[in-house]
């Protein structure tokens, strides 16, 4: 078992329960104005197991053409919600970034869903973390390095649990092996909301 490549940070238990009621809340109106999809593999087409949705000026999207950034809603054509305040409040606590996220990229895990090793590559800038929040349901999390192989640990994330992935840690192949169905009583019907905040371009001082 590998040590957490240099840049990863955990925060365990940084969300007090109610404060992640209230982020519970805000999530529930960014799928009102856009609601979960399922979107597909690249080149396979086979259906991600987990259901997701964005908020923010830019949409992580991914179909048979591959994976990027989109303005609006794959299904309702409308541009994507206003980043909830409260994640720009702990982008601004935690990243260590001087500019705001410009995506929050909501999943939604069922207790079967799963996310393979994958790597966060789709952005102009990787000097900007990667700030990860887990609500509801425990998760069984897998970090490796930059190579897809390279040897990985693993921790449990729970309910509040706040992650960033800075550094060498930025382009680590991470994933999330299991949930733990049953494990929390923050979501009414169980499951996993894993909340994903990344700046996509270049703030002006950093392209200069």
């Amino acid at each position: 078992m590998a040590a957490p490549p240099e840049g990863f940070r955990y925060l365990p238990g940084f969300l007090a329960p109610d404060a992640q009621a209230a982020l519970v809340e805000n999530l529930r109106a960014v799928v009102a104005a856009a609601p979960l999809y399922r979107p597909t593999m690249p080149n396979s087409g086979r259906p991600f197991s987990v259901r997701m949705t964005n908020a923010g000026s830019h949409g992580w999207f991914a179909d048979r053409a591959g994976y990027r950034y989109v303005a609006r809603h794959p299904e309702t054509g409308r541009p994507w919600p206003a980043i909830p305040p409260a994640l720009l409040t702990l982008w601004r606590a935690v990243s260590g970034y001087t500019a705001d996220p410009e995506c929050c990229l909501v999943n939604f895990y069922a207790p079967e869903a799963r996310m393979g090793l994958h790597r966060d590559s789709d952005e102009a800038t990787f000097a900007a973390p990667v700030v990860s929040v887990s609500l509801g349901d425990s998760a069984v999390f897998r970090i490796g390095t930059r190579e897809r192989r390279g040897p990985t640990s693993s921790l449990k994330l729970h309910s509040g649990d706040v992650m960033i992935l800075a550094g060498a840690a930025r382009l680590a192949y991470h994933g999330i092996d299991r949930v733990l169905g049953g494990s929390s009583r923050l979501l009414t019907d169980g499951g996993r909301i894993n909340v994903t905040l990344r700046r996509v371009t270049c703030p002006p001082e950093e392209a200069a």
